[in-house]
């Protein structure tokens, strides 16, 4: 009886520890950009140049080198691709920490994001090769959950330390956290079995790449995340200068604000564990993104008409994060339920267009952002219909 429970206890143990590694993996993406948001303004001001370059610098580098690690990681296995993108994250993030101009942050970002891009993506797919389907969606709605902790505690943590060092402790602090994550991954086991590897070659990863582009039900779902991401990344690069700039929120403080929306995507991505078994993940998204798009439409209406606070774009966007627990776990789970025999290449190209649409929203940020709220919005308006229109009407699995 002792030894059962011994042998229970140890496969608990070594579960929440496998989940944690995995949850801070997801992480990294957030963590890497969250954690100087605080920062940007003081960054633009210093360097004289536009800080929001540095997001789309790290996005353009963390969307193309997903496309390479996804095949690599098919042939080979997740863990050495996990291991060599620690490793590049770490050189990055201190390369960011020593620079002293906008043009070289963004150089350093995209190194940076070159290894950031293999914590999410092979999380995914680490996932998908243990799970399938509705448990996947589960899996995934527990790491969203864990994953959340980042941008809560990354705003904050930035902020406090601003006002003791300056943006370049930011990376220092990212390059160590780079350090201690290397570490973990020896605690990480290797999910693909050696028999379930595909031979990696440019050839096979195109090929992949247009089996997974023709895929309509595939590309459904991977737009829906597309499309609600870049809505969010609007958010994510426009609010530190509507919030800090516009509206005088000290930068101690935006990291607060901006926490309340992941207080409302841990919420939801815990319930979605239970919804996931009481319908179909298309009926699912179908509700979540329609909630998003009427909270957005009702924000855009406030801000265009002047009748708002920041308050009110403060709630709408609550809403709006909230349902991103439900989208990001479902669309996904949904996307990679279509082909399993590859996908290490489909969580990247999931992963390449999900944060590479963030390029989309810093640069139209800095094409129109006039220091208003208004850019912002009706960027998160647009892309938020456009994901609410991808999930639209029937899905031949699902009915």
């Amino acid at each position: 009886m002792n030894n059962t429970k011994t042998v229970d206890d140890a496969q608990l143990i070594t579960g929440m520890l496998f989940m944690s590694i995995l949850g801070a993996l997801m992480a990294f993406t957030s963590l890497s950009t969250d954690i100087y948001l605080p920062a940007m303004p003081a960054m633009a001001k210093e360097l004289n140049g536009n800080a929001e370059l540095t997001i789309t610098g790290f996005l353009v580098g963390f969307t193309i080198a997903q496309l390479v690690w996804g095949p690599v990681s098919d042939s080979i296995g997740r863990k050495i691709p996990l291991f060599i993108g620690m490793l590049v994250f770490v050189i990055g993030a201190a390369g960011c920490a020593m620079s002293y101009s906008i043009g070289q942050i963004v150089f350093w970002r995209i190194v940076q994001a070159v290894g950031a891009c293999t914590g999410p993506m092979l999380a995914r797919a680490m996932i998908r090769d243990l799970f399938s389907s509705t448990k996947a969606a589960q899996m995934l709605s527990t790491l969203m959950i864990i994953m959340a902790i980042a941008p809560i505690i990354g705003p904050l943590l930035g902020g406090q330390i601003i006002r003791v060092s300056s943006w370049h402790g930011i990376f220092w602090l990212l390059t160590a956290i780079g350090a201690l994550m290397f570490i973990s991954l020896f605690w990480l086991p290797e999910t693909l079995t050696k028999e379930k590897r595909t031979p990696a070659s440019i050839s096979n990863a195109f090929v992949n790449y247009w089996y997974l582009l023709k895929h309509k039900v595939f590309m459904r779902f991977t737009l829906c995340i597309t499309f609600y991401y870049v809505a969010a990344y609007a958010f994510i690069a426009g609010s530190p200068i509507v919030y800090i700039s516009y509206f005088g929120i000290a930068p101690q403080n935006y990291g607060w604000l901006f926490s309340v929306n992941i207080l409302g995507v841990m919420l939801l991505s815990f319930a979605n564990r239970y919804f996931v078994y009481r319908m179909p993940l298309h009926q699912l998204l179908q509700i979540a993104t329609a909630i998003s798009l009427a909270a957005i439409f009702a924000m855009s209406v406030f801000v265009k008409t002047e009748l708002y606070g920041i308050y009110i774009i403060v709630g709408m966007v609550f809403i709006f994060f909230s349902m991103n627990g439900v989208v990001a776990a479902s669309a996904t789970a949904a996307a990679l339920d279509e082909v399993p025999h590859i996908a290490g290449s489909a969580s990247a190209l999931i992963g390449a267009m999900q944060y590479g649409s963030g390029i989309i929203s810093s640069l139209l940020l800095a094409l129109f952002s006039k220091g208003t709220p208004w850019t912002m919005t009706w960027i998160m308006l647009l892309f938020t219909a456009a994901s609410f229109l991808t999930v639209l009407g029937k899905i031949k699995k699902y009915t």
